[in-house]
């Protein structure tokens, strides 16, 4: 995601402090009011109790919404999918005489990045292999378990997530580029509240954008840097817990602010650019020393089983199992990517100028979702593969501990410390691109759509991103960030439910 720091304007001298009174205040109180409370929650409870809390507050939160993320979501693809290629879809971003701003490639090539992140790599063994240990509905440890827990994890990566990132992203391209608004998400509410958009409702659609992708972007932080803990402690011992993961967000998010700080453009891009080779590198090296032709035999049969079944999928709600195995999934995944799509969809939105509605919809689906696919095909059938054909012990290793799986994965093939030390800077410029283009977009909102806002203003943001991961990871780690998702992309599901709704009219009006 480290791409987005494109959206920067030619440098020139700006004031130290430039924002939006009330989005930049309430949404910094909001979110320091909840780790202030957070901390003296853990400080007056034990980590058991805070781990219950988190609990409740997570089978509660899914059991009473489910439903409505799993309908939303549908929507979101359903709308995009009637967008692109309805009479709309001749409609150019920018307007007719708008040129892309990028090659096709190097659009590509972006929307890449944006589909790559801490998150792909982290479950990229740990979800397949949980899904095998555990499945909703085959036999656990069989064959069929193998094959099923491909499907859940294409479903979980693919056309739905990317249905989210699309609206959102055409929505703000439209905003922007067609009817001149600023590059911030209360814009896409132009053709629904018209001025009123600059009042009072917009600031409360920005806040609600801002809190809802700190959360998101906090939730991939920690995610990371268990990662990271774990292949460290993999290669040469060093201490795994909440102690030595707080340490690595410390000096993590201390690289990240001195990206910030630095201004260099191209440094970050070419930070970007390292780590797109790096994860090819990982992943070659997997597809190489892994059981080649095993995995391009499952990859192709994985693919037509997502096909096939991802309209019973796409509507399944669990109501006749008494389990929670989607409330801790498909919900979780559901309400993370909804709140990492201001994040996406700014990115998104400001590459695709020139572009028209259904080249915009079809390759933003696509691509990334194909690469998605590839990239979980390689490392989940290696895992399974292990499990079914092999010595074993990925599944074990999961069981245990979510973080160390692809590391536990990698020890099987040739090079296992080179590819496994390859991982730990993958997840961890992963880190800090995030954390860099995270800082930015909220920055961004929170300045009232002004595209290259004061750094000051971006290692606040970055610092806060980093402490409130650290919160989440001391009150309750995995549990914690999958419950902080479903808390925040609620109340933005129903914002996104409404862009789409303008969206469609701002299009209806223009033809």
């Amino acid at each position: 995601m480290a791409a987005l720091s494109i959206m920067k304007d030619s440098p020139s001298k700006k004031p130290a402090w430039d924002f939006h009174p009330t989005v930049f205040l309430t949404s910094a109180i909001i979110i320091i009011l909840s780790v202030v409370i957070g901390l003296i929650y853990i400080g007056q409870n034990s980590a058991e109790q805070a781990e219950q809390l988190f609990s409740s507050l997570k089978t509660t939160m899914s059991n009473a919404t489910g439903w409505f993320f799993i309908l939303s979501v549908n929507i979101f693809l359903i709308l995009v999918l009637y967008i692109g290629f309805s009479k709309y879809g001749n409609i150019r971003i920018g307007g007719k005489e708008a040129q892309p701003e990028f090659s096709r490639l190097s659009w590509f090539a972006m929307l890449f990045s944006a589909g790559m992140g801490i998150g792909l790599v982290f479950w990229s063994v740990a979800e397949p292999i949980s899904h095998y240990n555990s499945p909703p509905v085959a036999e656990a440890e069989t064959a069929l378990a193998a094959r099923e827990a491909m499907t859940y994890t294409f479903f979980h990566w693919g056309f739905h997530a990317w249905g989210i990132y699309t609206l959102v992203g055409l929505a703000i391209a439209y905003a922007c580029f067609n009817l001149k608004q600023p590059l911030t998400i209360r814009s896409t509410f132009y053709p629904l509240l018209g001025d009123k958009v600059h009042g009072p409702l917009g600031n409360l659609i920005d806040i609600l954008a801002v809190v809802a992708t700190l959360f998101g972007v906090a939730t991939s932080l920690g995610l990371g840097v268990q990662q990271v803990n774990a292949g460290l402690n993999h290669l040469w011992n060093v201490e795994e817990g909440v102690s030595t993961q707080i340490l690595l967000i410390i000096g993590i998010t201390g690289i990240a602010t001195i990206s910030v700080v630095s201004g260099v453009n191209n440094g970050i891009r070419k930070l970007s650019t390292l780590n797109m080779v790096m994860a090819a590198l990982l992943l070659l090296s997997v597809l190489v020393f892994g059981p080649s032709l095993f995995l391009l035999d499952a990859l192709v049969q994985n693919i037509g089983d997502y096909a096939q079944k991802l309209p019973a999928l796409s509507t399944w709600t669990e109501a006749y199992a008494d389990t929670d195995w989607q409330n801790g999934w498909t919900i979780f995944y559901w309400a993370w990517w909804i709140a990492w799509s201001p994040f996406v969809g700014m990115f998104i939105a400001r590459i695709s100028k020139g572009r028209t509605v259904r080249e915009f919809v079809t390759c933003v689906l696509l691509v990334p979702s194909l690469l998605g696919i590839l990239w979980l095909g390689i490392f989940g059938n290696a895992a399974l593969h292990q499990e079914l054909l092999a010595e074993g012990g990925v599944a074990t290793a999961v069981h245990d501990n979510n973080a160390v799986a692809i590391f536990a994965l990698l020890e099987n093939y040739s090079m296992a410390g080179m590819t496994s030390g390859l991982a730990i800077l993958v997840v961890v410029t992963f880190f800090i691109t995030s954390s860099d283009s995270g800082s930015l977009v909220i920055d961004i909102i929170t300045a009232g759509g002004k595209t290259d806002p004061p750094v000051k203003q971006r290692i606040f943001w970055a610092v806060l991103e980093g402490l409130v991961a650290a919160v989440l990871l001391i009150g309750g780690g995995l549990l914690a960030l999958q419950t902080a998702s479903i808390l925040t992309g609620l109340p933005f599901a129903i914002v996104l439910l409404f862009m789409g709704w303008s969206l469609l009219k701002a299009l209806r009006t223009e033809n």
